[in-house]
């Protein structure tokens, strides 16, 4: 006689739930909201469009065409920035989070450009992650994606390798660039180990003719929902 027993949840799925939840009850009537993209996102935007369906009125801008997909399909009203050019509250995750700062490296879906555009126009970014993505130094586990121009992204990628950067293009599994919803190449960066700070790599980032944008989020998350199987913890930027 074969038994069948209850499949274990996975704890990391657990966790992204348990933040992606309390992320998501953040989200009040009348609000316009931005909506992230990633696994930890896609998470809230099932919760929010379980509250829609259950009768909360908001309005919605969504970080990637994935999650503007998902979305709708929940019947999330979707709206843009001609007719809502300010957003209450924005819901993303995040691939590193440094402990204290709450800086981030975002963008390893792809999404970091339209990512970091909708977190400007927002009152409020709150970011919700599992355990895992706590940092004590940015650039630890992931490198920092950089959406740059194709046409002569090669010598875009020159001028980021002597600066220390070591960029690499993101390509497909058919070897061909991954190609982002803003129509752009994507190199990834590793931050330098010569003691250059977070602050100090942006602006060498921003500098870099040929890059739109770059997936350092400095000073930008208002607070971290840190999801586990026993609970959440909610941490704040120190001062």
């Amino acid at each position: 006689m074969s038994m069948s027993f209850p499949k274990q949840q996975d704890p990391a799925e657990a966790a992204k739930r348990k933040a992606a939840e309390w992320a998501a009850s953040q989200v009040k009537e009348g609000m316009a909201v931005g909506l992230g993209s990633g696994s930890t996102s896609a998470l809230v935007i099932e919760e929010v469009g379980r509250r829609v369906a259950a009768g909360l009125h908001i309005t919605a801008i969504a970080t990637s065409e994935q999650s503007h997909r998902q979305a709708l399909s929940l019947g999330i009203p979707i709206t843009d920035f001609a007719h809502q050019p300010h957003l209450d509250l924005t819901i993303d995750g995040a691939d590193e989070v440094q402990n204290e700062t709450l800086h981030l490296i975002k963008g390893h879906g792809g999404a970091l450009l339209r990512e970091k555009i909708v977190a400007m126009a927002s009152g409020r970014l709150l970011i919700a992650v599992d355990p895992r993505k706590l940092v004590t130094k940015l650039g630890s586990v992931f490198t920092v994606p950089v959406e740059v121009v194709p046409f002569g992204w090669e010598t875009t990628a020159a001028r980021l390798r002597e600066q220390g950067f070591a960029p690499e293009l993101r390509v497909k599994e058919d070897g061909e660039p991954y190609v982002t919803d803003g129509h752009h190449y994507i190199l990834h960066c590793n931050l330098p180990q010569s003691g250059l700070s977070a602050e100090n790599a942006a602006e060498a980032f921003n500098r870099t003719v040929g890059v739109v944008e770059h997936g350092l989020f400095l000073g930008m998350a208002s607070q971290v929902v840190i999801g586990s199987i026993e609970g959440i913890q909610i941490l704040e930027p120190s001062r």
